[in-house]
C-alpha cells in the first residue's frame, strides 16, 4: 500500500494506491553443453586499436601475432578468476528461442533475469585456430578459447506471476538446441555453443 498527497483547492487528501507485490522467485539451472564453446572476448588492446580508429589517432605498426597471448585474451573471466560467460549471452539465447515456443520476446525480456555479469563455466579451455575472413575478403587466422566439455550453473530470478519454472527450463533448453551461445552458434549458422538442461540422468 502507498499513499500519494494531491494538492487541489488548498486541500491535501491522501489517496492509498494498492501495488501489488511481485512474486519473484529465484532457480539455479544446470546446463551441460551438448558441444564445444568457443568464446571470443574482445581484449583491451582491440578495443584500444578501435578506439584510436575511431578518433583518427596515428596506430602503430600492426604488432607479430602471439597465438598464446590471443588465446588468453579471448576468455572472460569471473570476479574470482574462474572461467566465465557473459550473462546476458545466457539471456539473449533464452529469448530469442522463443520464437519455438509461441512466447512472445518483449514479455519474457522482462519475465525473468540472469543475474550477475558472468556465469561460471565449468570445463578447462584449449587453443583453437581457425581461418577467417575479415574486410574485404582479407584472410586472417585467430587463435580463441574452446571448452570442449563444460557445464554452467545459471542462477536465474524470475516473475512467478509472468513465467512458470517449467517455462523457464523449456526455453533454455530451446535455445541450448536451436540458438546456442558464443562463437559460430545455430544462431550463427554454426554447429557450436549447443546444450541442454540438465536432468537427473545426468547426475547419474
Amino acid at each position: 500500500m502507498a499513499a500519494v498527497t494531491a494538492t487541489r483547492n488548498g486541500v491535501n487528501p491522501t489517496t492509498v494506491i494498492s501495488i501489488p507485490t511481485i512474486e519473484v522467485r529465484h532457480v539455479d539451472l544446470k546446463i551441460i553443453g551438448d558441444s564445444s564453446l568457443i568464446v571470443h572476448r574482445w581484449s583491451d588492446k582491440a578495443k584500444s586499436m578501435m578506439l584510436a580508429k575511431q578518433r583518427k589517432e596515428a596506430t602503430q605498426t600492426k604488432a607479430a601475432k602471439d597465438p598464446e597471448q590471443d588465446f588468453r585474451d579471448s576468455l572472460y573471466h569471473c570476479p574470482d578468476g574462474a572461467y566465465g560467460f557473459p550473462a546476458v549471452g545466457f539471456k539473449a539465447a533464452a529469448v530469442s528461442a522463443c520464437r519455438f515456443a509461441d512466447i512472445k520476446m518483449t514479455e519474457a525480456r522482462g519475465a525473468f533475469h540472469v543475474d550477475g555479469e558472468m556465469v561460471r563455466i565449468d570445463g578447462e579451455p584449449t587453443m583453437r585456430e581457425d581461418m577467417v575472413r575479415v574486410g574485404m575478403g582479407v584472410a586472417d587466422i585467430r587463435y580463441r578459447g574452446e571448452f570442449l566439455a563444460w557445464s554452467a550453473v545459471i542462477p536465474i530470478s524470475y516473475n512467478a506471476a509472468a513465467m512458470s519454472v517449467a517455462q523457464i527450463v523449456n526455453l533454455f533448453n530451446l535455445a541450448g538446441f536451436g540458438v546456442g551461445i558464443g562463437e559460430w552458434r545455430p544462431d550463427r549458422d554454426g554447429p557450436y555453443g549447443r546444450f541442454h538442461v540438465a536432468t537427473d540422468g545426468d547426475r547419474t
